[in-house]
């Protein structure tokens, strides 16, 4: 690259998640105060690629949103490789390359979930200079360990079965509470083993209803005045309603014990992120910044075994990480009676 000073841009794409504030200021800190590059901040996504709507972001800038949720920069869930409605030829890729040598940029950091990954993956193909930063509170990108936004989304899920447990007890009903996770179960296994739930059910393990409600009528027959059902919202349903509605309602019919469901929703993608999400998501920025200094393009960051390293960005692209029915935790609350809706 020369004497010329580096340029790098950055973007968060996708859903919004807390930490994504602590990943940019991890980006542009160590990129500014280590390396001294120049740092563009590209609003909205790649939208704002597609558009060249950017910010030229400063130290002072990066003051102070650590601990902000939501991210400075906006997002939008633009996929520049899929045509919208009524458009024959797509042209937002040929756009956002061309963008991306106007602006000078040596590199793109591109924040963000499965979805953004597989773009940032394609954009790499086309020669461009990417590195992938992965949020999601889902925790299921394939290659790391763990993304930030998944620990904040934990407690926030554990805090709400906490409250719920009064209400239940209070009323002796069956409270059940609907998690963010589309496809992995991670966030309803981890908040329901923290929080004490009685039932978990997640996507990765198929659930017989009949086993279900039997768990819930051997509780009430041994005076247990309530119980606590963590569903992830992805489990399979014969039904369009959401997960949450559909299980409670079933609940109701088959055994006839006083039944309610929550549904926490976007509650657990928003405010402030948890201490370790914060560190995450800083060691995660700064090592991106790293990788842009030693040209270690085409990859994303990715925490393994408690080291943050990275992982080829094709590799990435098209997997996700999913709960392993054998998965430690889930041995676990099998030993403390929780019902995973299977026959073991």
């Amino acid at each position: 690259m020369g004497s010329k000073k580096i340029k790098i841009g950055i973007l968060s794409a996708g859903g919004d998640c807390p930490g994504i504030n602590a990943a940019i200021r991890g980006v542009g800190k160590t990129a500014i105060v280590e390396y001294g590059m120049e740092v563009i901040g590209i609003i909205n996504g790649f939208s704002g690629l597609v558009q060249k709507d950017t910010i030229k972001l400063n130290e002072q800038m990066l003051s102070g949103i650590l601990t902000l949720g939501g991210t400075i920069l906006g997002t939008s869930r633009l996929k520049p490789y899929k045509a919208g409605d009524g458009e024959d030829v797509n042209d937002k890729p040929d756009l956002i390359k061309k963008h991306y040598e106007e602006l000078g940029l040596d590199a793109l950091m591109c924040i963000g979930g499965n979805g953004t990954q597989t773009t940032a993956a394609m954009l790499a193909k086309e020669g461009l200079n990417v590195i992938g930063v992965p949020k999601t509170i889902d925790n299921d990108i394939w290659g790391t360990d763990l993304t930030f936004g998944f620990d904040t989304a934990v407690h926030i899920a554990t805090e709400a079965i906490d409250r719920l447990h009064t209400t239940a007890y209070s009323h002796k009903r069956v409270m059940v509470i609907e998690v963010m996770g589309h496809h992995a179960g991670w966030i309803a296994l981890h908040s329901g083993i923290a929080g004490g739930g009685d039932v978990i059910l997640i996507p990765e393990i198929p659930y017989d209803l009949n086993l279900v409600n039997e768990c819930l009528m051997e509780r009430s027959r041994k005076k247990k005045p309530y119980s606590i059902v963590v569903v992830g919202e992805g489990i399979e349903k014969a039904s369009k309603k959401s997960a949450g509605a559909y299980i409670a309602k079933q609940i109701r019919k088959a055994t006839g014990l006083e039944t309610r469901e929550t549904i926490l929703g976007y509650i657990q993608r928003g405010g402030s992120p948890t201490a370790t999400d914060r560190i995450l998501a800083t060691r995660f920025g700064a090592y991106a910044a790293k990788m842009v200094n030693e040209r270690r393009f085409g990859s994303m960051v990715a925490l393994r075994n408690g080291i943050i390293t990275s992982i080829p960005l094709d590799e990435v692209g098209g997997k996700l990480r999913l709960v392993d029915p054998t998965n430690g935790l889930v041995e676990k609350g099998r030993y403390l009676g929780v019902c995973f809706g299977d026959c073991r």
